[in-house]
This record gives structure tokens, C-alpha cells and sequence, in this order.
């Protein structure tokens, strides 16, 4: 009788794609990636407690992307971080879109007059994700490096953009997010964050106001393209004794000024 050919030695699990199409040795990788991206550095045994998997299986796929160098090791301390490959694929991620490279003269304009950093914006995944910034030179400064992903409820670019957003969405956000405190002046319930995009919606920028980071504020305003959809915002950010209460409102209409530039240069009505 001919035997049943078979994979000896592999999980049934991993013969074939789950039901939804999703490979698992794709998703344990890209696990790896991100749990990188998300700090400085970390052991191998700081992974596979994080990721719950056994260290012989996320050492496979540290060696494997070190090869194709999306990822590397530091010798002296055994700390694996994210590679030069990962920074180029980010970077054709950039290049889909005009908007970071329209928007950085008119970021760099908005720091000079303002002397606060500029920050750069979209939406990925209900969060914030920071594509581009422009630092000011003052000693102390926002600093949200390309590829930061931040909360939209406790974010100026996060609440800009939650402001554009029709009742329906705003109301499905709502309900797929946690409004988690970060501060004491965080907006953690539905009515008070309601309340507050519904300023920024009618004057034209929103504020963070320490409500991320103690002791910092953030004052943003949205971008539109060509069929007036909005795609980003623009921030500045920095410190509460240089962007204090009377001098908002001057520095809103500056940011929502910015906004509207970029917005104009990618064909906005």
C-alpha cells in the first residue's frame, strides 16, 4: 500500500493559511518588528516574554531578519534593534504621498516664525502616526522622531483630526477605543472630548493641552487634499511657558494658516 505523503515534523497549524488568510509565521515575524520599532532596544529574552514565544523561535527570526538586515545586534550589550532596511521601507511608504514633501517648506516656515517644533502627522490604525518634523533649535522642545505612534484622544494632530470626522465615525472611534489618562488634564470622557472637538472643529486648530506630557502643549490644525478629504495635520509643540494661554489663539491662527498652505499646494478647493 503507497503511503500518504505528508509534511513529518510541521504543526498542522502551519501547513496551510488559517481561515482568514493570515500566515502565522508572518505575523510572529512582523511581531518581532514592531515590538523593535516600539524601543531602543531589547534582549532576547525581553522579546519572548513580550511576544510570548519561546526564545528558539524568536532567535530564528532575529537571525533571519538580521540577514536581510531589518534587523541588528548590538555586541556589547545583546540588544537587537530595527535595521537600516526597516528605514527603507518607511521610506517608500513616505513617497506615496505628496504630502510630507509639500509640507516640509511650510513646516520649516511655521518653526521660524514660531520657534516651535513643527510636526507632521496622519492616521494609521485609530492612532496618530508622525511621518515628518522640524525641530526647533531651543533647548527644550517636543521631539515625536518619524514612525511615533501616539493616541488620538490625548494628541493636538489626533483631536485635529477627530474634529473633521462626521458624527457616525466619531461614534464608531468611540466605541473602539479606551480614553486612557495620561495626565490629569487627559479627556477621558466622551462628553468632554466631544465638547472639546467641537471648539477645534469651530475656531480651526485643536489644542493638547498637558494632556499627553506634563508641562508640554501642542496646538494643531488639518490638512486637506484635492477633493477636500482630510489626509494629516500639522502641529507646533512645546513647552506651556512659551505657548501659554494668551497666546494661543495668535499661534492657532498661525498653525491653521500652515494647514491651509499645505492644503492649497495639494489641490484643495
Amino acid at each position: 500500500m503507497e503511503k500518504k505523503k505528508g509534511r513529518r515534523g510541521r504543526p498542522r497549524s502551519l501547513s496551510a493559511a488559517p481561515a482568514r488568510g493570515r500566515i502565522q509565521a508572518v505575523d510572529r515575524t512582523l511581531d518581532v518588528i514592531e515590538a523593535l520599532a516600539e524601543r531602543e532596544g531589547s534582549t532576547l529574552t525581553e522579546l519572548s516574554l513580550r511576544l510570548g514565544q519561546p526564545v528558539a523561535t524568536i532567535y530564528r527570526i532575529l537571525i533571519t531578519l538580521e540577514s536581510r538586515r531589518y534587523v541588528e545586534v548590538n555586541s556589547d550589550t545583546q540588544e537587537w534593534h530595527v535595521g537600516s532596511q526597516v528605514y527603507r521601507m518607511g521610506a517608500a511608504f513616505l513617497r506615496r504621498s505628496d504630502v510630507v514633501e509639500l509640507s516640509r517648506p511650510v513646516m520649516r516656515s511655521l518653526m521660524a516664525e514660531t520657534g516651535e517644533t513643527s510636526n507632521l502627522g496622519i492616521e494609521k490604525s485609530g492612532k496618530v502616526l508622525f511621518v515628518s518634523q522640524v525641530e526647533t533649535q531651543k533647548s527644550i522642545r517636543a521631539f515625536f522622531p518619524p514612525g511615533t505612534l501616539s493616541p488620538m484622544h490625548a494628541s493636538g494632530i489626533g483631536k485635529a483630526l477627530l474634529s473633521a470626522y462626521d458624527d457616525n465615525r466619531l461614534e464608531r472611534f468611540l466605541r473602539a477605543v479606551s480614553l486612557d489618562p495620561f495626565t490629569e488634564t487627559t479627556l477621558i470622557s466622551r462628553e468632554g472630548l466631544i465638547a472639546d472637538l467641537r471648539v477645534a472643529r469651530d475656531r480651526g486648530f485643536a489644542l493638547d493641552d498637558e494632556e499627553r506630557t506634563v508641562g508640554m502643549r501642542c496646538i494643531a490644525s488639518c490638512i486637506r487634499n484635492t477633493y477636500g478629504e482630510v489626509v494629516a495635520g500639522i502641529s507646533i509643540s512645546g513647552p506651556t511657558n512659551r505657548l501659554p494661554d494668551d497666546k494661543i489663539e495668535e499661534l492657532g491662527v498661525q498653525v491653521k494658516k500652515a494647514a491651509e498652505e499645505i492644503s492649497s499646494r495639494l489641490g484643495a478647493p
